[in-house]
């Protein structure tokens, strides 16, 4: 029962069809279109785009009475579109139907190209029945395209002593847009819109801010849990609203961070990890479109296990439902791990660990690759690629921190991951390595780094470095570069927890290998940084790892600036620093920036880490007094 619709294609990207039809300010005016269509008689359709599939999934046409669906491609003339098939255009004069709907976008002139096949006193609708108005459209000549469309999803909750916040920059104007700004959208728990509203983007590269607290007393709310949905009016450059996002509370028991959530719905998400005992893990299920999720669309299966669990409740349009794991599968316990049937019906979702003592956290799962096949070359091109995918997570200071790495399969086509970890200290130097063997699909192996280091009798002379999660070909050839894994920090005093979970990638070779190492802009391969980190507000200090990973011999060291930024973008402050290849570098923003320039940058400033030589990886979290502290990859742009 999943959505039949396009979302991404890594050879062809974004989709955004579904994304113009189930926009939020789109949506009524759809189903008011569908409603002039079942009172309009017999209705034909002319679908040279083929959309018509699509607007379906999520405006169900099955009160229309469908006269027949005409296409222009010779080559889908006889295909099955919506249970019938389709005819070429050039018999639409046949057609009794007194209704034509074009199922595209400047209908007017599409409708024109086939005027001599419209028969007189034919009304002629379109998909401009629910266009939005030129006035939130940054391209308004391609009505499709994807900077029209620049819109995500975050989840947003208020009340009860927990609150969010999301923090990103105005990237865009660097990339030549010149007065972006925001439409936004607050969806409740049951999908009703608690509040719509414009906002101005703050200055080219000033730091963007929305706070719940912030939108409860602005629009008179109490407390809430949903989705907020953000547009980007004028984007330039991306596509893609990249964000961070802090949960916190009035105490202690919550502080974490996760960031966007990916604005293509999928198929399936992985990592998401089954409770230790004593947790509950819920699962933050955002409903990303105008149609209701049935129930039965969506479960739960334990990763390689084929039987799966199904939601047997329904979910509103635009709702979000904290759906807990151990209500579809009791038994599973961690290490374990559970692949998300989504059915493309939500964004990447967020999971929330709810500890006994009632500490909590919030991370990601991730997109599971349905398109990926295993890939022999890589296991031939050590010799000129080197490590090859490299997967680097920090591992914070020993004395005060434990850190566990967990691989997750995340392609439906990974039977089985050859993988080994290496252990670096901050200096470069490889101290340890286990080797994890050829794990099977259903494998859950955790890898403890303070058991790793006993075994190999090796420390961290720094007291603190990173690990990498490679190819072992070995031990296999099953290696497909999606390589992923979730990785855990436990503070050893305070018992707080913080989780974080990403993939590989090729990093700092000058060589190509299908679109690694990746660029931020411009073409691969991606040899400089330019990460967003973003500083938690007083009194909380910023905590960043920095690694500089290697697929191949690169530069001795890094040439590395950590930009102080004020929130109006006007820059404060330099600091440079130098990274060995191959180590890594851990600050916290109080330590690097003196109380001059902290007091100068003010409130909701950000740091901007900036590289020209080399490709860097970074992670950030804030820390309070009571080592309460939070922890997660960054974004660039």
């Amino acid at each position: 029962m999943a959505l039949q619709i396009e979302t991404f294609s890594n050879q062809t990207g974004g989709s955004t069809f579904f994304k113009a039809a189930g926009h939020p300010l789109a949506a009524p005016r759809a189903r008011d279109l569908i409603e002039r269509l079942i009172g309009g008689g017999a209705v034909a359709v002319y679908d040279p785009d083929g959309f018509l599939a699509t607007f379906n999934e999520l405006f169900p046409l099955e009160r229309v009475d469908l006269a027949g669906v005409f296409v222009q491609d010779v080559e889908k003339v006889g295909r099955s579109v919506l249970g019938r098939p389709a005819q070429p255009v050039t018999e639409l004069p046949a057609s009794p139907a007194r209704t034509l709907l074009v199922a595209a976008f400047d209908g007017e002139r599409v409708a024109a190209q086939i005027g001599h096949l419209i028969a007189p006193g034919v009304t002629v609708l379109s998909f401009d029945a629910f266009r939005l108005a030129d006035a939130l459209l940054t391209d308004r000549r391609n009505y499709l395209s994807k900077f029209n469309f620049a819109t995500n999803f975050a989840f947003l909750r208020e009340g009860r002593g927990q609150h969010t916040r999301l923090v990103s920059a105005n990237y865009w104007s660097g990339y030549g847009a010149s007065q972006p700004h925001l439409w936004l959208c607050l969806f409740g728990a049951d999908g009703t819109r608690l509040a719509e509203w414009h906002d101005p983007m703050p200055e080219p590269g000033g730091t963007l801010v929305i706070d719940s607290q912030e939108i409860a007393r602005r629009f008179g709310l109490t407390e809430f849990t949903g989705s907020l949905f953000i547009h980007v009016i004028g984007a330039a450059g991306h596509d893609i609203v990249k964000y961070a996002l802090d949960t916190y509370g009035d105490d202690d028991t919550e502080l974490s961070c996760s960031h966007d959530a990916n604005a293509w719905p999928s198929d399936y998400y992985a990592g998401l990890p089954a409770p230790r005992p004593g947790e509950r893990v819920v699962l933050w299920v955002q409903n990303s479109h105008p149609c209701a999720i049935p129930a039965g669309a969506i479960g739960l299966n334990l990763m390689g296990d084929p039987e799966i669990a199904w939601l047997d409740r329904e979910i509103a349009p635009f709702a979000t439902v904290a759906l807990e794991v151990c209500e579809l599968l009791p038994a599973a316990v961690w290490p374990q791990q559970f692949e998300v049937q989504a059915g493309k019906y939500f964004v990447r979702p967020r999971y929330e660990v709810i500890e006994a003592r009632g500490r909590k956290r919030i991370a990601h799962a991730n997109v599971e690759r349905v398109d990926l096949r295993p890939d022999p070359k890589l296991a031939e091109l050590g010799n000129l690629l080197g490590k090859g995918y490299i997967l680097p997570a920090p591992i914070l200071p020993l004395d005060r921190f434990s850190s566990v790495a967990l691989p997750t399969p995340m392609s439906t086509a990974q039977s089985h991951l050859p993988l080994q970890v290496l252990v670096y200290d901050a200096a470069g130097q490889q101290v340890a390595a286990r080797a994890l063997g050829n794990l099977k699909r259903s494998d859950s192996v955790a890898v403890e780094i303070d058991e790793l280091l006993a075994e190999a009798g090796a420390s961290l002379p720094s007291g603190y470095g990173h690990l990498e999660l490679s190819y072992d070909f070995g031990a296999g050839d099953c290696a497909d570069g999606w390589l992923h894994g979730l990785f855990r920090y436990r503070n050893r005093a305070s018992g707080h927890s913080a989780e974080t979970s990403f993939g590989a990638h090729v990093y700092n070779t000058v060589l190509v290998y299908k679109g690694e190492p990746q660029s931020y802009a411009g073409r691969p391969p991606g040899l400089s940084t330019r990460l967003f980190l973003r500083l938690g507000p007083a009194p909380l200090d910023t905590l960043c790892h920095l690694t500089y990973p290697a697929s191949t011999p690169w530069h001795r060291t890094s040439d590395t600036t950590l930009v102080l930024i004020r929130r109006d973008g006007v820059e404060i402050a330099q600091h440079r620093v130098a990274i060995p290849c191959r180590g890594s570098y851990l600050f916290r923003y109080h330590e690097v920036f003196g109380e001059a320039d902290r007091s100068r940058a003010g409130d909701h400033g950000y740091v901007l880490i900036r590289d020209t030589t080399c490709r860097l990886f970074g992670f950030h979290g804030c820390i309070n007094a009571a080592e309460a502290f939070s922890f997660d990859h960054m974004f660039g742009f």
